[in-house]
């Protein structure tokens, strides 16, 4: 009975849970994931903490800083490890400003590197990169052993020398299923494809971090922008399909007229959140602009053989993520009220093998992922659904369980009370005769 109570009880919790209307933060915050541990990086590698697959992290790192993050890897597992670096208020910052994410073995022989850097488009944002260990090329960072990560930041004189947060993540890829294609691909689709269909509903407001971004799928979706404002969306790509992604940015309703550079930084990072592209960041001067991605290959395992970010990073199946910025000069000529941003997706291709034996992780496209897409959930939100699903399961399990045992107690309490009277004596009347005959 207890029991029974108790998968009552759950139901009544799960039903009343409120549904998650999701905003995007303010202009200038940032939504790290809830479940990332404070990590202190260290100056000194031999006082390196160390990160754990599958894990998820909070850092900071000050102007000029070298910081050191340990690994302790086996001899067969492709390691990857990301940074976003997430710059704090409206500080200054310049052209080359950023940071630069390596890997390295215990003799500082680099495995890999990749720099994020804000570009052209000169103002703070979240920007991010990753490096890997990969044991599939011959040279070094094959054995088994000790690595560190290391994250180094520039920042101009002139620029903001305020402390930056980082979110680090540790993933690790799937052992293969068979060899694979060990040479990058040459030459693949270009032609833009037909301008995608709007949904009835297509309204889709962006998270405010990569933990949060909101799923879209095929489609021409909807949403506002806020002058210095950053929203993150996600589109799941599976293997041997390819992605193209158009933004637009609608004309300003103010009166004023002025000209911002750069108006608008569009990125485009893998499943493992290394950066894959840049779109190159239009100007605005009130009137609507459009930006896309070059042509990107399919995704296929072959890619990682090429060595520029924007072929190589496509090396995965799993969520793609954009993140869209703009720039908050905007504010000065045309105020601080949002602007109509559209977000034209298409993913072509049918949907190809996986190169990996069992479970891929995070490093394929699910039935899933496909439904968070359609409905538009956010990464927040789908990670919620799933663990209802499971509360669900548990309570329609422990629902018929507790009613078995229930119907169980009952049959038995009535064959126990049929005994008990059958074995009690006959009552007898103070007469001497039976109890009818009284």
């Amino acid at each position: 009975m207890r029991g029974a109570l108790a998968a009552v009880a759950v139901v009544f919790a799960v039903a009343a849970l409120p549904g998650q209307a999701y905003a995007a933060g303010a202009p200038g915050s940032y939504t790290f994931d809830p479940d990332a541990e404070s990590v202190g990086g260290a100056e000194i590698s031999a006082e390196a903490a160390k990160l754990n697959p599958g894990g998820a992290y909070k850092s900071a790192i000050r102007s000029g800083q070298k910081l050191y993050y340990r690994l302790d890897l086996d001899a067969k597992t492709n390691a990857y490890v990301s940074a976003v670096v997430v710059p704090k208020g409206s500080g200054k910052v310049a052209y080359g400003d950023g940071i630069t994410v390596s890997i390295r073995d215990s003799s500082d022989d680099e495995c890999s590197s990749q720099g994020a850097v804000f570009g052209t488009a000169q103002y703070p944002r979240p920007i991010a990169a990753y490096a890997s260990r990969r044991v599939d090329k011959d040279g070094t960072c094959q054995d088994a052993g000790t690595y560190y990560v290391l994250i180094e930041r520039e920042s101009k004189a002139t620029s903001d020398q305020g402390e930056w947060d980082l979110e680090l993540r540790y993933a690790s890829e799937p052992e293969l299923a068979s060899s694979a294609p060990t040479t990058a691909p040459t030459s693949w689709p270009s032609a833009s494809p037909q301008p995608p269909a709007a949904a009835t509903d297509n309204t889709r407001r962006g998270g405010a971090g990569y933990y949060d971004a909101t799923s879209l799928e095929t489609g021409e979706w909807k949403d506002r922008i806020e002058p210095g404002q950053t929203l993150f969306y996600r589109v799941p790509v599976d293997w041997d399909q390819q992605l193209f992604a158009t933004a637009e940015l609608s004309n300003s309703t103010s009166e004023k007229s002025a000209y911002v550079s750069s108006a608008l930084a569009v990125s485009l990072e893998n499943p493992a959140l290394g950066h894959v592209a840049d779109a190159l960041p239009p100007s605005y001067s009130g009137k609507p602009v459009s930006v896309s991605f070059d042509p990107l290959p399919p995704v296929a395992y072959r890619n990682r053989y090429d060595s520029s970010d924007d072929v190589g990073g496509m090396r995965f199946a799993g969520w793609y993520y954009l993140s869209v910025s703009l720039s908050p000069d905007v504010a000065k000529a045309y105020g601080q009220k949002p602007i109509a941003l559209t977000l034209k997706i298409s993913v072509k291709g049918e949907a190809g093998k996986s190169p990996y034996k069992g479970d891929a992780g995070i490093f394929a496209v699910t039935q899933g992922d496909k439904d968070a897409a359609r409905e538009g959930q956010s990464g927040a939100q789908a990670a919620e659904a799933r663990s209802e699903r499971g509360t669900m399961k548990l309570v329609a399990a422990a629902g018929i369980g507790a009613g078995t045992v229930l119907v169980l107690w009952l049959g038995a309490w009535t064959l126990i009370a049929r005994r008990r009277a059958a074995a009690a004596p006959a009552a007898q009347s103070p007469y001497g005769g039976p109890p009818q005959a009284w």
